[in-house]
């Protein structure tokens, strides 16, 4: 199972050409997972307020293989695999059925007074796994 939201290409978001600059693009990635967090009920704004922890970014990779212009929806799909103390979101990103780029997100769970991983919560971790 996934979670999948669409993402217009607005003017802001391209070149003089109006083709998206692939920033906007991870851009529209972080916001993916943010509505996600939203909808499952854990929006990253809280986490420290319900559990003194967050889900900060520690790596990224993402391959782009196609252009999106002005105008475009684009298909931002997303799915979680979670592991004792951090998150991977993959993501896949297609216009009229083909792909135009995919990639991967890290996140480690940290207290909010450390740096360093910590368990994620159980309550998380199957809120993140229902998707």
């Amino acid at each position: 199972m996934s979670f999948t939201r669409t993402w217009t290409v607005r003017f802001s978001d391209t070149d003089p050409f109006g083709i998206a600059h692939y920033p906007r693009m991870i851009d529209a990635v972080h916001e993916t997972s943010d509505i996600l967090m939203e909808e499952i009920g854990w929006p990253y704004w809280e986490l420290h307020e319900r559990h003194g922890l967050g889900l900060p970014l520690v790596s990224m990779d993402f391959d782009f293989t196609g252009q999106v212009r002005g105008g475009d929806d684009v298909e931002i799909e997303l799915d979680a695999t979670v592991g004792e103390s951090s998150v991977q979101f993959n993501y896949r990103a297609s216009h009229d059925g083909d792909v135009v780029f995919e990639g991967t997100e890290h996140r480690v769970c940290v207290p909010m007074d450390g740096d360093s991983g910590v368990e994620v919560p159980d309550d998380l971790r199957e809120a993140l796994e229902s998707i």
